[in-house]
């Protein structure tokens, strides 16, 4: 019996030192291969921490990028409100100068018909004028001869030419202060009309040049919206895309923890065995040293 117990104890210790040596081999292999799987996980999580600040700080960017094309937008808004009430009051201002004109060519055209009247009415009074200068003629170039005592006669051919001279004189005066008024009338008239006409120009001129301003404003304004919407755009895909490397990684921070839990407990089992063997290996010793002594 002591001998078959001796062979046991030799068997088991050789049996022993075969696991211990199986079980140090499994620790060197499984240290340095979970060694360098940790290296490389915590690599890859440190890129991929990287990864997310860089794209972080590239979505803070974009953001900022919006606010600022939002900002301009806005002052281009302002400034197209601006020029659009600047473009609406010029516009009433050359409707009102418009009808400045229409009521000076009214005016002009009152003035010339005033002016044609005066004409026709000195025509008209020259005319009677003859025709009562032709009546008296034939009536002192008559035929009958009247001798009464009276005063001395009146020499009516002066009388007549002194009347005459006075329609005409008349006339002349009355025609000189038609042209002089309509002279006036038309050179204030197109003193106005050069200052209304030169006005126009100066406002069509202004109206050209805001018209510009504000098809130059609206293309920026077009393409600032462009800008938005292609950053807007960018800014969707960019977190679209960090949205499903975040979920890979997760998926893969996930199967990495399972696979740590995995060797937690496999290392667990391997300990609790290692234990178990240990308590044999302890109990066989203090056998062994029993049947010794």
């Amino acid at each position: 019996r002591l001998a078959s117990y001796l062979e046991r104890v030799r068997s088991l210790e050789k049996a022993n030192s075969l696991i211990e040596r199986q079980i140090k081999e499994w620790y060197e292999k499984n240290t340095i291969s979970v060694g360098q799987d940790y290296s490389s996980y915590f690599k890859t999580i440190e890129e991929l921490r990287s990864k997310i600040s860089a794209a972080q700080l590239e979505n803070a960017r974009l953001v900022l990028q919006i606010d600022n094309a939002k900002l301009a937008a806005d002052d281009f808004r302002l400034k197209f409100e601006n020029e659009h009430l600047l473009k609406q009051s010029v516009e009433s201002d050359i409707t009102g100068l418009l009808r400045v004109r229409d009521d000076l060519t009214l005016t002009k055209a009152d003035l010339e018909a005033q002016i044609e009247g005066v004409n026709e009415e000195l025509i008209f009074l020259r005319k009677n004028h003859e025709e009562d200068c032709a009546r008296l003629r034939r009536e002192v170039s008559g035929s009958v001869t009247v001798a009464v005592d009276a005063a001395p006669s009146i020499d009516l051919a002066a009388v007549m030419e002194n009347m005459r001279k006075q329609y005409e004189e008349m006339a002349e005066k009355n025609r000189q202060e038609a042209k002089e008024h309509f002279e006036k009338q038309t050179a204030e008239l197109n003193q106005e009309v050069a200052i209304n006409v030169e006005q126009l120009q100066v406002q069509r001129k202004e109206v050209t040049e805001r018209r510009q301003i504000y098809q130059s404003l609206e293309l920026e304004l077009q393409t600032q919206l462009n800008m938005r919407q292609t950053l807007e755009t960018l800014v969707a895909e960019t977190e679209a895309r960090y949205s499903q490397q975040l979920t890979h990684i997760q998926g893969a921070i996930a199967s990495l923890e399972a696979q740590l839990r995995q060797i937690r407990a496999d290392m667990e089992a391997q300990n609790s065995e290692y234990s178990i063997l240990l308590d044999i290996k302890t109990h066989l010793e203090m056998e062994i040293a029993t049947y010794r002594r």
